[in-house]
This record gives structure tokens, sequence and C-alpha cells, in this order.
């Protein structure tokens, strides 16, 4: 039987449920303050779980399961990241701040349901591969304990984009 509490899929799924009872506290309050302590948190938690993801997870499971999966999780990482670089650079109360959390909310939830779907989601192409899914756990589990750690003492660093090219955007006037 694998211990449920280093396996890597049940710390991710663990990540998951903590992010949606966060992001569901955020819809909940109007209080400024504690919108951005929850904004903030959900960002920290986002940041800390793609890290652990993109630098143990995926790279364990390249060449093992579906690669437009694993394709596809890293442009949905960055498409995330770009709301979450908006987010900490903003303040509730701004224009689009909740509208951006909301966003944020979705685009993970979608990510959450292809990563998660029985049969074909990439855990359950990780289960069915001779990865040691205990070990990587315990790597995945050291490294967010790390970087909570660093976090904590010198702030949240910029996301670091692993799919998108540079280009050129025009910011238009503000909506009214």
């Amino acid at each position: 039987m694998v211990d449920k509490a280093k396996d890597a899929i049940a710390l991710l799924k663990a990540d998951h449920r903590a992010v949606a009872d966060l992001f569901e506290k955020f819809k909940a309050t109007t209080s400024k303050s504690k919108q951005k302590s929850l904004a903030t948190e959900i960002c920290t938690e986002l940041v800390i779980h793609t890290m652990i993801e993109e630098e143990i997870f995926y790279p364990a499971l390249k060449g093992k399961i579906e690669n437009d999966l694993l394709d596809e999780s890293y442009v949905e990482h960055d498409g995330a990241k770009l709301l979450i670089g908006q987010i900490v650079a903003s303040e509730p109360g701004e224009d689009f701040y909740e509208a951006k959390v909301s966003v944020l909310s979705e685009e993970i939830e979608h990510h959450v349901h292809e990563e998660e779907m029985p049969k074909e989601g990439m855990f359950a192409q990780a289960r069915a591969t001779d990865v040691d899914l205990v070990a990587l756990g315990a790597s995945m589990a050291a490294r967010k304990e790390e970087l909570k750690a660093q976090f904590k003492s010198e702030g949240l660093p910029t996301p670091t984009s692993r799919t998108l090219k540079p280009v050129e955007i025009e910011l238009g006037e503000p909506v009214a």
C-alpha cells in the first residue's frame, strides 16, 4: 500500500484543495485587507505549487505520459503566472482586482480538472508508470518547505515563464 502522506499525487491534490478553499474564502469576503491577505496567500501557494511541479513532478513524467498533457500544463502554469504577477502588483479596490482573482480561480479549476481526471488525467497516467511516487513526493515536500522558508524571508519572487515568448503588446485606455 502506498503511503499517501508521502505520495506525490496526494501532496499535489492536498495543494489543490487548500488553494480551492482559499479562493472560496476570497469570494466570501468584502474586506479589502482580508482580500489582500488571501490573494497573497493564494499567489504564494500557487507559485510554490507550480515550482515543485515544474522542477520535480513534470520532469519525472516526461516521456512516460502523454506529451500533450505536459505541454498544456506548462502553458496553463504560464497563463496563471501572468495573472499572479498582475494580482501581486495590485491592491484590492483597484479596477479588475477581483476579476483577476476570479479568472485565476477558473484557470486553476480547469488545470486541476485536467490533472485529476480519472483514467486520462495526468495523475491517472502517472500512477500507471514506473515512477516512484513516494520518493518523488518526499523530494517535492522537501522542496516545498525550502521554498516556503525562502519566500518568508525574501518575499515572493517574480514568476518565471517557461513557454511564453516576449511579444509587444500595446496597452490601451483603461476600461471605464
